[in-house]
């Protein structure tokens, strides 16, 4: 895809565009080793310490793991799938790239692997918007199919729909008026409305970085929106590994990340040097539960509940 004429650098999400500009690298949840501390060594090590830090871990909120792609892995492959990621994104119209949607009438499968959902519909990008004499219609038109999917594919009301946003940086004039405009429309349908974009810090010059989630969020004018954030960088993302801990969504950087999208396939070598060994020879991402799924190029997610988008109409066993 070519990139928009503009000042902002553009990252290119699920489609495979590479971004420029400095990423976000810190750990929000680290500590200084330099930072005062209270309390003497020994009590450091004592087993009320020991205890205390055990009850602190034990108590650490819940995440879970799941995957989208581009591509439908396949009924026989869910299974094993299943064993490692709690969720799986789903498609209401064509993806990013392909031709057809191979999502189409899956969604009955996907709940009975067990999986809960993020559920997506592939917005334009802005060259097509540019051409269009009223963004904000389009948006509107756009987000009535989106509905008319989730309807038509058996996802319940108030599940939440995300716009896949595939161009980065700062939005313009037409995308705000398109985005909006969809938000609005999936949400006066009794549906909830998310965004699926960039939480890359991509530079503007002079100094000056924009992340595509901020700008969004700032320009809301009190719209109630759900954030799925990609961050492929390494660091704050593991690269293409599942994390035994609990790994929150805003260490991707986006305090308010609901969602982040840690991972992509194919690998984007210059997002991914730090973490280059976690990903296959072939530079594609692929899920480790059984040689079924070692087929599946995916990309990984962590979030705070298994069933983000809510779209389950039976409660997971």
């Amino acid at each position: 895809m070519n990139s928009c004429k503009r000042a902002v650098a553009v990252l290119v999400l699920m489609g495979g565009q590479t971004v420029a500009g400095p990423i976000f690298g810190q750990n929000i949840f680290g500590q200084d080793a330099s930072s005062s501390s209270t309390g003497t060594a020994s009590q450091a090590n004592s087993p009320r310490a020991a205890g205390a830090d055990s009850q602190k871990v034990s108590q650490a909120p819940k995440t879970f793991y799941g995957f989208d792609a581009n591509e439908y892995p396949g009924d026989e492959k869910l299974a094993s799938l299943r064993k490692d990621f709690a969720y799986a994104g789903y498609w209401l119209n064509t993806p990013p790239g392909a031709r057809t949607n191979p999502w189409i009438g899956k969604r009955g499968a996907v709940e009975k692997a067990g999986f809960g959902f993020l559920v997506l519909f592939n917005g334009r990008l802005d060259a097509e918007l540019r051409k269009a004499p009223d963004a904000g219609k389009v948006g509107q038109s756009d987000a009535a199919l989106a509905i008319e999917a989730a309807r038509r594919e058996g996802f319940p009301s108030a599940t939440v729909i995300f716009l896949d946003i595939e161009e980065g940086g700062r939005m313009l004039p037409e995308q705000k008026a398109y985005i909006y405009a969809w938000v609005d429309g999936v949400a006066s349908a009794g549906f909830r409305a998310g965004v699926y974009c960039s939480g890359i810090a991509a530079s503007e010059g002079h100094g000056v970085t924009i992340v595509t989630a901020n700008d969004l969020r700032d320009n809301a004018q009190g719209r109630e929106m759900v954030y799925w954030v990609a961050n492929d960088g390494c660091p704050p993302s593991p690269g293409c590994e599942l994390p035994t801990r609990n790994m929150r969504p805003e260490e991707s950087g986006v305090t308010f990340a609901d969602i982040w999208q840690f991972a992509q396939s194919p690998q984007r070598a210059e997002m991914t040097r730090q973490c280059k060994a976690t990903y296959a020879a072939d530079r594609n991402c692929y899920g480790k539960g059984g040689s079924a799924a070692e087929k599946v190029a995916l990309d990984m997610n962590t979030a705070m509940e298994p069933d983000p988008s809510h779209g389950r109409v039976q409660p997971a066993k």
